[in-house]
């Protein structure tokens, strides 16, 4: 072999080697590797390629046309890898586009790799078209991996960046230089063959890189794929990239002329180090930082794409479900904008003293709480400015009012302090780490900064609000289960009470005795069992039985027996069946027949009916009491805690009547005249229809 044949082989052998190092290393914990398969894909196709151009050479068989195809699927492979990663960050609303991209992109690629593989179709197209469109296509190919890298670059979170950094750096030199050599052969009709042969060094140099991204890829599974909002700076990226890469081959071919035959190897190398230091540079925040600086201030009116990060923050902040979450989102939302690298969020308590809510990669542990009357707050509630620490060390005079010997440590890197103001009272404030490029705020970021610092502090308004209607919410359910309690307790107190008001002048006879005491049992059942209810574990959710009517009915009567008027009963049968809860079924009727004696003159008429029909028991309970409009019907008579009594009612009694009659599939109806009296008619499901 002549030297260069030997460079050549070297150069593709050091790749193959370096191709089997990587996928030996990408199979170590290849269960947390996140695109493990098209990653596998890509570099088994890599090898292959580098291995089969390397054993070519060394038997002096290699034809540049076979290893094409060869180089078409390795291509097709890391682009499948760029691709998954890419969708990884985007929403539904995305994928249908990149699905017709897809399917484009694929097309091209099958009609490139059949015209290499098939060299007769090759020929009949080559004939028509007049030219051969291989070296065309890979430069095409070669244009199609630098967008991908780009956009998979460009569309990654602030944590993402740290995972791919280098995977973009690699497969960024590898696909520029794949479009030089391919453009440059295309320009002269010819294959450079020096750039060509060095190409095999050039991907062992990227697998180290590759290495790397592989390993944060295992070890970061908790990294957020959501893309960020957009932004016009990458397309001015784009644009200064082509520049930079006509300097760098102008460069090139100077060295290539000036150095004779190793010219071209010199002009390789250098290619490959100015595209390495272009990939670092754009992976680097403070660079992208400085030229977004540059061109914001020499080629836009304004600084921010304010509609874009409107948008994100909206729906950024509609996805919030609780105030932690919006503390941490607070941080980030501030983070992204001034570009640092973490951030601390204090809020206000009861006091007006502010503690230390949320913590992103800032060690403020020292800070935890902030009094009101330190300076520093009082400075924000007066001036209602944001502390900007460049400013501080070009003018400190501006912050005479303020103590910030606090914040100055050398562990902390305090950059600035954002205020977050509602209707004039400061409710929390932000405190954020040390830039990426170091800077004075303008007035466009003290107008973005407070204008986004309001949609955030409303949302933290909301929040808390949602969280303040939420606790009153348990507090009236609370309160609605003491009235329910209440009010059964006050029934059983009025029985008890009667007993009394009569033991004076019945307690000689032995039928009140006997009656006392099965009142006082019954009491005593009933309190158990609400006792029973309130214990964690014991409620009854369902103790329905078989019930004669009959008997609750009596119950009723008897319970009721010591008010006025007396019950005027009428049961025109001897046994009506229903399914429900005696307790609850005895109380209701007891409470409504008691509404009807308290709304009754002790000279006026009440009556409790029992019949039936085909399907229902119907109970009527009819006085001729004050009665009531339909209007007080309609709006008053069934909702819960309204009552007419005074501090002597709860208003829940007829409400649970008709609940509980409602939940028996039974009908609740009520016919009421002013000065004529009140018919409450019940029906509830005979045993029968029940049970079917």
């Amino acid at each position: 072999m002549s030297l260069m044949e030997k460079y050549a082989y070297y150069s593709y052998l050091t790749a193959t080697v370096a191709n089997l190092f990587l996928l030996f290393f990408s199979l170590r914990d290849f269960k947390k590797n996140p695109v493990l398969l098209p990653l596998l894909m890509a570099i088994l196709l890599s090898l292959l390629w580098s291995s089969y151009i390397a054993y070519a050479i060394y038997h002096n068989d290699l034809l540049t046309s076979a290893t094409l195809p060869l180089e078409t699927l390795r291509n097709t492979a890391w682009f499948l890898l760029l691709r998954s990663l890419i969708l990884k960050q985007q929403d539904n609303a995305h994928l249908d586009t990149f699905t017709k991209l897809d399917k484009t992109v694929a097309a091209i690629i099958g009609i490139i790799f059949i015209l290499e593989v098939f060299s007769d179709l090759r020929y009949q197209v080559q004939q028509g078209l007049g030219q051969d469109i291989r070296i065309f296509a890979h430069v095409i190919f070669s244009i199609i991996g630098l967008i991908l890298v780009e956009q998979l670059y460009r569309n990654a979170t602030l944590d993402l960046h740290w995972t791919i950094k280098f995977l973009c750096v690699g497969l960024g030199a590898l696909f520029g230089v794949d479009f030089i050599v391919y453009s440059k052969s295309l320009l002269f009709a010819h294959i450079d063959f020096m750039l060509w042969d060095s190409r095999g060094f050039i991907n062992a140099l990227i697998v180290p890189l590759l290495v790397i991204s592989v390993r944060r890829l295992q070890t970061n599974t908790s990294v957020n794929f959501k893309a960020p909002r957009k932004s016009l700076f990458h397309t001015t990226v784009l644009i200064v990239t082509g520049a930079y890469l006509v300097l760098m081959s102008l460069a090139g071919f100077y060295i290539r002329d000036y150095d004779g035959s190793w010219g071209g190897v010199a002009q390789i190398i250098f290619i490959f180090i100015a595209i390495m230091m272009l990939l670092l540079l754009l992976v680097s925040g403070k660079a992208r930082s400085m030229t977004r600086v540059y061109f914001n201030q020499h080629f836009f009116n304004y600084r921010y794409d304010y509609r874009d990060i409107w948008i994100e923050l909206s729906k950024t902040i509609a996805q919030i479900d609780s105030v932690n979450d919006l503390s941490a989102v607070i941080i980030k939302t501030l983070m992204e904008l001034t570009e640092t690298s973490g951030g601390a969020l204090w809020l206000s308590d009861d006091q007006d003293d502010f503690y230390l809510a949320e913590e992103i990669s800032l060690n403020l542990q020292s800070l935890q709480s902030i009094k009101s009357n330190n300076s520093l707050i009082r400075f924000m509630k007066n001036k209602q400015w944001m502390i900007d620490f460049v400013e501080f060390e070009n003018s400190p005079d501006v912050y005479d009012e303020v103590d910030l010997s606090p914040w100055l440590t050398k562990d902390q890197h305090i950059s600035l302090i954002v205020p977050l103001f509602r209707q004039n009272k400061l409710v929390a404030f932000v405190v954020l780490a040390k830039a990426k490029l170091k800077r004075q705020l303008i007035w466009e970021d003290h107008d973005l900064l407070k204008t986004v610092g309001m949609q955030l502090t409303n949302a933290l308004a909301l929040s808390h609000t949602s969280e303040a209607l939420f606790r009153s919410r348990q507090f009236e359910a609370y309160n609605q289960l003491s009235a329910f309690l209440v009010h059964d307790l006050k029934n059983l107190v009025a029985q008890v009470s009667l007993i009394v008001k009569n033991a004076e002048k019945h307690k000689h006879k032995p039928e009140f005795i006997d009656d006392s005491i099965e009142t006082l049992e019954n009491v005593v059942f009933k309190i158990d069992s609400i006792l029973g209810q309130l214990k964690k574990g014991c409620v009854q959710t369902n103790s329905i039985t078989l019930l004669n009517l009959n008997a609750v009915i009596e119950d009723v009567i008897l319970q009721q027996q010591g008010h006025k008027p007396s019950i005027h009963c009428i049961m025109t049968l001897d046994k009506c069946e229903v399914l429900g809860e005696k307790e609850k079924l005895t109380a209701i009727l007891g409470h409504l027949v008691q509404n009807a004696q308290e709304a009754t003159e002790e000279h006026g008429s009440v009556q409790l009916i029992l019949s039936k029909d085909d399907h229902y028991a119907i109970v009527k309970i009819i006085d001729n009491g004050v009665g009531m409009d339909a209007k007080f019907v309609a709006e008053r008579l069934f909702k819960p805690f309204d009552t007419t009594k005074g501090n002597a009612g709860m208003g829940v009694g007829v409400y649970e009547a008709r609940d509980t009659i409602l939940k028996y599939d039974g009908l609740c109806d009520v016919e009421s005249n002013l000065g004529v009296g009140t018919t409450f008619t019940i029906k509830l499901p005979l045993a029968i229809d029940g049970l079917l």
